[in-house]
This record gives structure tokens, sequence and C-alpha cells, in this order.
């Protein structure tokens, strides 16, 4: 009962600041006037904006297929459920920037980005209800699941043993195969993120994709590959790598006998499906990775459930 007040106070707290930033900006003045929902969506940028959010280009996108879709002047308070259904018919049907249809992961980017601007407008008080939230799930775009390419242990003993042109990409793909980091975080790291605890080497570091904080130890697999501290002061680089780092990857990789798609970040793939091949439970891996959600982690595990039944059915066929 008091986390829902408390969520319930939050919400009513956010909703206030909605209406403070967009009173009075982009030509809205008071909540009886009529909104255009080009100008909403213009108010609803500059929100984002203010908040520091990534995607202000998409935004853009979305704003662009709605002039197309609605016209200028269509008003906030007339988008109802067909609107929305035509919304995302446009989007899989007409809508056709240089000539092609978007992917179903742009659909489903540029559907997510509506429905937050009409929920961003629903709690400033510009609309009744958000007409997505009537939607049946079948109806709204979803997100393809993507072909996660992996190195298997085999094909990581393989990258050990091939020597690269600039040992410094090898080593920090290799602790990415390791300890799970995106490149980003791999780049920016730090020795003062780095500390033991306990004689266990950790990483202190906000990713840089979603800024939220991990704790990450380290194994004696990972700290093979991060370079020595020697006299580097705190606010020095742990990685000192070549701005050109991905002319490195596809010579190494076709030089150790691997085929598939290899980029740094097939390193941090690399690093999900050992664990769980290893017998690391979804929930560990999913903090080892810094999902918000174990959901982000599932599709590591139907990986290597696939691999389970891959394996499982060689022996078909073998005794008839």
């Amino acid at each position: 009962r008091q986390n829902e007040i408390t969520m319930a106070a939050a919400n009513a707290i956010k909703s206030k600041r909605i209406i403070e930033l967009t009173s009075g900006e982009a030509g809205i003045v008071n909540h009886t006037d009529k909104v255009y929902l080009l100008d909403w969506m213009q108010t609803y940028l500059e929100y984002q904006e203010k908040r520091d959010k990534k995607g202000i280009g998409q935004i853009k996108a979305v704003t662009h297929i709605l002039k197309e879709y609605a016209g200028e002047r269509f008003l906030l308070d007339r988008v109802d459920l067909a609107f929305c259904q035509g919304y995302i018919d446009y989007m899989l049907t007409t809508f056709r920037p240089k000539g092609k249809p978007i992917a179903a992961s742009t659909r489903n980017t540029y559907y997510q980005i509506f429905n937050g601007a009409l929920n961003t407008a629903v709690r400033a008080k510009r609309l009744l209800r958000n007409p997505f939230n009537e939607m049946e799930k079948s109806e709204k775009p979803k997100m393809p699941e993507s072909v996660r390419s992996y190195m298997t242990i085999e094909e990581v003993r393989a990258l050990i043993a091939t020597p690269v042109q600039d040992g410094r990409v090898k080593n920090a793909y290799l602790f990415s195969c390791f300890c799970g980091l995106r490149i980003s975080d791999i780049v920016g790291l730090k020795w003062k993120n780095v500390f033991v605890d306990n004689g266990q080497y950790r990483l202190a570091v906000a990713m840089q994709k979603t800024k939220e904080p991990i704790y990450l130890p380290l194994s004696n697999e990972a700290l093979k590959w991060m370079p020595e501290r020697e006299d580097k002061a705190a606010d020095d680089h742990v990685f000192s790598l070549p701005s050109n780092i991905n002319q490195y990857l596809k010579p190494w990789a076709e030089a150790a006998g691997i085929t598939k798609r290899f980029t740094f970040h097939t390193a941090r793939h690399t690093f999900a499906t050992m664990m769980l091949t290893l017998g690391a439970d979804l929930y560990t891996v999913s903090k080892l990775l810094g999902h918000t959600s174990v959901r982000m982690t599932q599709v590591y595990a139907k990986i290597i459930n696939q691999k389970k039944d891959e394996a499982v059915n060689l022996v078909n066929g073998l005794f008839d």
C-alpha cells in the first residue's frame, strides 16, 4: 500500500513538471487552447531535450511521418484509436523514405516514440487518454528478435592463439569476452574505476549506453587481458586504443578461421552465452551485463536452449 502511495505521489510530481514545462512553450498558452499535433510533437521534443534524452532525431522523423500522414493542422485531441491504427498502417504500407519500406525494428521505434508523446500529453492534461492503450497487442508493431552472433569457447581459444597487428585491440576484445563490457565502456574505463575488494578485482562504472552504475567482478581470465597499471594516474584510461579498431577485427577473425559476423559487440554476446553455457543463472548474467530487465537477457537463454536441442538431436538416426 505504501509503495502505491509513493508511486502515485511520484507520478503527480512528474505530471506537474510536464505541465510546467509545456505551458507557455511552443505557442501553447493554457490548457483550454486547441493544440495541433505537430506543435505537440515539437513541445515533446523540447521536453525530451531538457531531460537530456537520446533519440531526438527519431522524434523529428516521427514528426515528419505524422505531417505526411495527417497534415500540418491536425488537432491533438482528435487522435483516437482509428488514427493510431492508421499511423501504424501508414508506416507499413505507404511511408517509403529513399523509396524503400522501413525496417520492422524502425517501425517499432517510431511506434514507441509516438506512444511516449501521447503518454506525455495525457500526463500534461492535453489528451484524455492514449488510444494505443485500447489497441490489441497483435495490432502493435513488434521488435523482431535479432540474430546475435557470438563465439564458442573453441573459437575464443582460436582468437587467443591468433596474433593481431595491434595487440591493444586483441587485449580489449578478449577483456570484453571475459567481462561483457561494451566497447564504449572499455574506451571510457579509467584506473579509478578499478578496485580490489577482499582480494577480488572489481569495476565500478556507469554504463555509457544506459547510465546505469554496475559493480562488476573480474575473473582471472579477464585480468589476463587488462593492461598493467604501472605508474598510471587514477584519471588515466586503462586501455589505450586506436581510433580505427574495426579495421583489425576482420583480418584477425579470418586468420583464426572464424567466418561468422564478427564485431566488437560480438565479444559482449560471447560473454553472455559463455556464462549461461557454464551454468550461471539468468538473473546473475543479467546483472553482470548491466541489463535493467531480465527480459533483455532472455534472448541469450533462447540461444543456449536452441544449441542444447541441436546437440541432443545429433543422435537422431544413429541407431536406426
